[in-house]
């Protein structure tokens, strides 16, 4: 549905004369890492975008990370840009973040984007929570006046995602835990919703979750039994009302709010030129 709406907007720039242009920055060959960006490429093109791959070795300095990003910067084909995260040891992956323009941020992770949210102005939000937000309304999970416990605080997924919930009109009441939470599995026994992001394997299992809750599971785990989430989904599938699968589920609906934010700069540059 997101995918949809964002291509039929894209065609509504093409008949403008505007093309859409999203960039990945890849540091390295990490295979998982490789894998999504050919993922993010594959969507933006079926979504009628233009589809920039920049591809560094592992060997790159901060600098020439930091150069290849200022070039994607000054590009007037490039409307949104992803630097893909983590990056190789000794690179420092805040600060290529920071380098971003603000108006190509495609992931709401620069600083600027996330103090938007904070401030709830207008402007991309974190790709992540901001596809688990699509997904709760798309299948009418209540959250007003209800408790939404969210392990992990990262700035990828845990705090923008508890800022998320507790705006107005969406009015969780947010509990924002993490690994060193004293009884973490009561706390969590008492969301009507619980969003994992903590990033180790089957973290969360049957002791944690409310019967009838909703289970957002955020994580991407690499097993020898293949991709896991944070939660153990066959201890809690029959217990949760409702609950993601990993694959699928929140990566999906990550890649789509990356096309909604690229779109969206692009929109909001031609209302700038006039167009």
């Amino acid at each position: 549905m997101v995918r949809g709406e964002v291509k039929e907007r894209v065609a509504a720039l093409a008949a403008k004369g505007r093309t859409v242009g999203l960039a990945t920055v890849l540091v390295g060959e990490d295979a998982a890492s490789q894998v999504y960006v050919r993922g993010k490429h594959r969507a933006a093109t079926e979504a009628g975008m233009l589809s920039f791959d920049k591809n560094l070795p592992v060997s790159s300095t901060q600098q020439e990370v930091e150069d290849t990003i200022r070039q994607l910067n000054e590009d007037p084909a490039v409307d949104g840009m992803i630097v893909q995260l983590p990056l190789p040891d000794g690179l420092d992956g805040n600060q290529a973040v920071e380098t971003i323009a603000p108006a190509k941020d495609a992931d709401g992770l620069h600083p600027d984007s996330l103090g938007r949210l904070v401030l709830d102005r207008p402007g991309p939000r974190p790709a992540t929570p901001a596809g688990i937000m699509r997904i709760l309304q798309h299948y009418d999970i209540e959250t007003s006046g209800k408790l939404a416990v969210v392990i992990g605080r990262s700035f990828l997924v845990g705090r923008p995602m508890s800022l998320l919930l507790s705006v107005k009109g969406v009015d969780a009441t947010v509990v924002q835990t993490h690994s060193r939470t004293p009884d973490l599995p009561a706390v969590c026994r008492e969301a009507d919703i619980l969003i994992v992001a903590i990033g180790r394997a089957h973290f969360v299992g049957a002791e944690h979750v409310k019967p009838g809750a909703t289970v957002i599971d955020v994580g991407i785990n690499r097993t020898d039994a293949g991709l896991v989430g944070d939660v153990d989904y066959d201890a809690v599938v029959d217990i949760a009302g409702a609950i993601t699968p990993v694959p699928g589920g929140v990566g999906p609906m990550t890649i789509a709010s990356l096309l909604d934010n690229t779109v969206g700069a692009a929109e909001r540059t031609a209302a700038a030129a006039g167009d």
